[in-house]
C-alpha cells in the first residue's frame, strides 16, 4: 500500500511535467506560425509588390538589351537666303584598348603617350587590368591623332567613332546657344538654348532586346524586340548670322574704348518681336567651356540679368501721361529743380533747374522733376497698371532659361509716394534688357506689345517645319500715343542728350540713360560705378528696328550719351544700310 503523500507527489509531478510539454508545443506553434506568416509576407512582397523589379531581373538572366542612341537636333540661325549652323552633330573618333590583346604593353604605352599627350604610367596601369576587354585612352581625337594612332599599328588598340557636339561659329553667340556637356553617359544641355531646349533637341533613346545563351551571346533564332529612337528636333533661330557678327564686333570695340566691364546689346523687329542679334561681351567659345574659368561668362545678361535702367524709362512714364490724356509733347511746366517727398529732396542731374520747360524738352535734357510731374497726374495706381501692362515685373517669356522678371515690387504700396517718384526715371525699380527693348519696341509698334521670339521654326528629323508665329502679348497705349512719343525721341536725338545716335539721312529716335548701381545686399549704390544705355528705333515713320545697348561701368566716360549713344549709333547705321532702307532725310554735314 502506497504512503499517501508520495501519491499526491507524484501526481504533482506528472502535471508538472504534462504543463512543460504543452509550453514546448505552444513555443513551437508561434515559432512555426510566426515563420510562416514571414514567408507569406515576404512571398507577398516579392510576388505582388515586387513583380516588376523581380520579373526584370529574371528577364536580364536571358535576355540583352542595347541602347539605341538618338542624334541630337542642330541649331542653326538665318545666313542671307540660306541657314547657317551653330551648333551641330559632329563625328570624332575614340581610342581605346583592349588589355588582354596587347602584346607589348611597354611599347605600346610609350607610343600612344608620345602621340597623345597621356602619361605612359597612366596607359601601363590600364593596361594591367586582368581579362579587360575595353579601356577608354583619349575622347575627341583631332585629325592628326587619328592619324598617327593609325599608322602605330599596335595590337590590341583601336579606333572606335563617337558623335559630340560641335559649333562652327566659335564664339558668335554664344551665350545665346550655350552648349552640352555628358553627365551620366548622357548628353545635357547647359546654358542658353541647348538647356532650354533641351528636351526637343535631344529626341527620345531607343532599345534593341533579344534572348542570349549562358554565354551572353545573341540567340539568332530568338525574336528581337526594337524600340527606335527618335531624333531630336532642330532649331532654326530668329538670329541673323550678318546682323550677329556686326553687333557683336562693335559691342567688343565699345567696350574697349570706354573701358567698361562688360556690355549688351540686343537687336529686334519690333513688329514681330523677333530677335535680330542678342550679343553679350566678354564671350566664350563653346568648343572649349571646360576652359573657362569665370562661370558668369555662361550667363546671357540680356535675360538674366536685371539693373535699375535709370533714365530711358523717362519716355515709358511720358507715354502714360500722353494716353491718359494728362499730357501732351507740348504741355509746358514750371522746373523747380528738386521736388521733395517724404523727407527725401530728388534733384536733377547736376542739380540744375531748368525754368519752365514743354514735356518734350523734358526728355530732350531728362528733367527728373519733369517726369515726376507727369507721374504725379497719372497717379500711382495707373502707373503701376502701366507698367505691369508694359512687361516689367514679369518675364517676358522668351525662349531661354534663367530669365529674370526684374523687380517692380516697392511699387505695391499705392502710398510710397516716393517710391513711385524715383520710379518714374528708372530709379528704385529693376529691369532686364529684354523688358525695356520689349516695352520700346511697343512704343516703335503702334503701342502693341509683342512677347519677345528668339525660336523661329522647329524643323523634325523628316524636314517638316512647325514656325512660330510673332504673338501680340496686349495693347499698351494707343497708335496716336505711339506716333508723339517717336516724334519726341526723334527730338531727343535732334536736340538733346542723344545726338551721338543719330545716322545721317535717316530719322532715328532715342533716349539716353545712366544709372547708379545698386549695392548688392545692402541699402545704396556703389561708389565710382554707372550703367550706361540708350534705347532706341528707326525710322521713327516705319520703325524697322529697335536696339538697346548697355555698357557696364564705363570708366573714361561720365555720361551714356558719350558712351551707349554712339555705339548704339554704330549699330543702327550698319542695320539700315544692310536692310537697304533709303534715306528720308537731307544729310547735314556737322561742323
Amino acid at each position: 500500500m502506497q504512503h499517501p503523500g508520495r501519491f499526491q507527489s507524484s501526481r504533482r509531478d506528472t502535471k508538472k511535467t504534462f504543463s512543460f510539454g504543452m509550453s514546448r508545443v505552444k513555443v513551437l506553434f508561434f515559432v512555426i506560425f510566426f515563420m510562416s506568416s514571414a514567408l507569406v509576407i515576404r512571398l507577398y512582397f516579392i510576388q505582388v509588390m515586387g513583380h516588376e523589379k523581380w520579373s526584370a531581373l529574371a528577364e536580364n538572366q536571358h535576355t540583352i538589351s542595347q541602347e539605341l542612341s538618338a542624334n541630337r537636333g542642330e541649331i542653326y540661325i538665318h545666313d542671307g537666303n540660306g541657314r547657317y549652323p551653330l551648333g551641330v552633330n559632329r563625328e570624332y573618333q575614340m581610342v581605346y584598348a583592349s588589355p588582354k590583346d596587347i602584346i607589348e604593353k611597354d611599347r605600346s604605352a610609350i607610343e600612344l603617350s608620345r602621340v597623345l599627350g597621356v602619361e605612359a604610367g597612366i596607359l601601363r596601369g590600364k593596361f594591367d587590368i586582368p581579362d579587360d576587354p575595353f579601356e577608354v585612352i583619349k575622347k575627341r581625337l583631332n585629325d592628326n591623332e587619328v592619324d598617327e594612332v593609325k599608322a602605330l599599328h599596335l595590337k590590341g588598340i583601336g579606333l572606335i567613332p563617337e558623335k559630340y557636339r560641335y559649333y562652327p561659329g566659335g564664339n558668335i553667340a554664344s551665350q545665346v546657344i550655350g552648349f552640352t556637356s555628358v553627365k551620366n553617359e548622357k548628353e545635357q544641355g547647359m546654358y542658353g538654348i541647348e538647356a532650354s531646349q533641351d528636351a526637343l533637341l535631344r529626341g527620345e533613346t531607343g532599345t534593341v532586346s533579344q534572348e542570349r545563351d549562358a554565354s551572353g551571346r545573341w540567340l539568332p533564332l530568338s525574336d528581337r524586340e526594337v524600340t527606335p529612337s527618335q531624333d531630336g528636333k532642330s532649331l532654326l533661330l530668329t538670329i541673323d548670322r550678318v546682323i550677329q557678327y556686326e553687333t557683336e564686333k562693335l559691342l567688343k570695340e565699345s567696350v574697349e574704348l570706354y573701358a567698361a566691364d562688360s556690355a549688351t546689346a540686343v537687336v529686334m523687329d519690333p513688329k514681330t518681336g523677333s530677335i535680330l542679334s542678342m550679343a553679350s561681351f566678354p564671350q566664350f567659345d563653346p568648343n572649349a567651356y571646360s576652359q573657362v574659368e569665370d562661370f558668369s561668362l555662361f550667363m546671357n545678361k540680356a535675360v538674366s540679368a536685371s539693373y535699375e535702367p535709370g533714365s530711358i524709362m523717362k519716355p515709358i512714364t511720358m507715354a502714360m501721361g500722353i494716353e491718359e490724356g494728362k499730357v501732351s509733347p507740348g504741355t509746358e511746366f514750371t522746373d523747380p529743380g528738386s521736388v521733395t517727398e517724404s523727407g527725401y529732396t530728388i534733384h536733377n542731374s547736376e542739380n540744375k533747374s531748368y525754368g519752365r520747360s514743354t514735356m518734350t524738352k523734358v526728355l530732350e535734357q531728362s528733367i527728373n522733376t519733369g517726369v515726376i510731374f507727369v507721374e504725379k497726374l497719372v497717379g500711382n495706381q495707373k502707373f503701376a497698371e502701366y507698367l505691369s501692362d508694359f512687361g516689367f515685373g514679369e518675364k517676358t517669356g522668351i525662349e531661354l532659361p534663367a530669365e529674370l522678371s526684374g523687380n517692380i515690387n516697392n511699387l505695391k504700396n499705392i502710398k510710397a509716394t516716393l517710391s513711385f517718384f524715383t520710379a518714374s526715371f528708372g530709379q528704385g525699380i529693376a529691369a532686364t534688357p529684354i523688358q525695356m527693348l520689349s516695352a520700346y519696341a511697343a512704343l516703335a509698334n503702334e503701342g502693341k506689345l509683342m512677347k519677345p521670339r528668339i525660336i523661329d521654326r522647329i524643323i523634325s528629323s523628316d524636314g517638316e517645319e512647325e514656325v512660330r508665329e510673332p504673338e501680340v502679348v496686349r495693347q499698351v497705349v494707343s497708335k496716336q500715343t505711339s506716333e508723339a512719343l517717336g516724334k519726341m525721341l526723334r527730338s531727343v536725338v535732334v536736340n538733346g542728350h542723344g545726338k551721338k545716335a543719330d545716322v545721317p539721312g535717316y530719322l532715328v529716335g532715342g533716349k539716353t540713360g545712366t544709372a547708379q548701381v545698386a549695392k548688392t545686399g545692402s541699402k545704396g549704390y556703389e561708389d565710382g560705378m554707372s550703367i550706361g544705355s540708350f534705347v532706341g528705333y528707326a525710322p521713327i515713320n516705319d520703325p524697322k528696328f529697335v536696339v538697346l545697348v548697355k555698357l557696364d561701368n564705363p570708366k573714361n566716360v561720365e555720361w551714356a550719351e558719350s558712351s551707349a549713344a554712339p555705339t548704339f549709333g554704330k549699330i543702327m547705321k550698319f542695320l539700315l544700310e544692310y536692310a537697304k532702307i533709303k534715306p528720308t532725310e537731307d544729310i547735314v554735314i556737322k561742323k
